[in-house]
């Protein structure tokens, strides 16, 4: 069995139909084992057999629209890939605060990464870099400006569409710590 995250874009811990105990027993009718929500912001971990990721957020997202009336793009992330980013130390000896507030976007599709990465894209952000096995935009913005947290939002938005989602790195890290226990 391998063991995945998935990363649920645009999910409110308050929704009606987006409490934790309801997003697990989607993913439990889909007969996936060992499911468990990581904070109340759409982080479910969980086993599966399958091992095609597509495949697996298309029913995932499928599921979300049936049975809670809605529709979330979804990543999957497999456990290694998640792992081998964290592992990979890309902020350095950075410390996650408001003025450093380090971020991880996961992009579902994996024929958009970006072929150019700007390293600034204001003066309150620096895009760290991409990692590709993992398909994340690696980025610190300065946060105790809201203005520019919201133009590194715009900035995603008009690269990449919609089909990314937005994790802070302590998230991340907790999704990692949960996935392995």
């Amino acid at each position: 069995m391998r063991r995945y995250a998935a990363l649920l874009r645009g999910i409110a811990p308050s929704g009606p139909n987006m409490t934790n105990d309801k997003l697990r027993g989607v993913f439990e009718r889909l007969g996936f084992a060992e499911v468990a929500s990581v904070l109340a912001s759409g982080n479910i971990v969980f086993h599966s057999e399958v091992t095609d990721v597509a495949s697996l957020e298309l029913q995932i997202e499928d599921a979300l629209a049936a049975h809670l009336g809605r529709s979330s793009r979804t990543m999957v992330r497999d456990h290694r890939e998640l792992r081998a980013l964290v592992d990979s130390g890309p902020f350095g000896d950075l410390t996650h605060g408001r003025d450093t507030y380090l971020t991880a976007t996961f992009l579902k599709d994996p024929t958009a990464a970006p072929r150019v990465l700007p390293t600034r894209l204001d003066p309150g952000t620096h895009l760290v870099r991409y990692d590709a096995r993992a398909r994340a935009v690696l980025a610190v913005t300065d946060n105790s400006d809201p203005a520019r947290a919201r133009e590194y939002m715009v900035w995603l938005a008009a690269t990449f569409g919609k089909d990314f989602t937005t994790r802070s790195w302590l998230t991340v890290q907790r999704i990692v710590r949960k996935l392995e226990s």
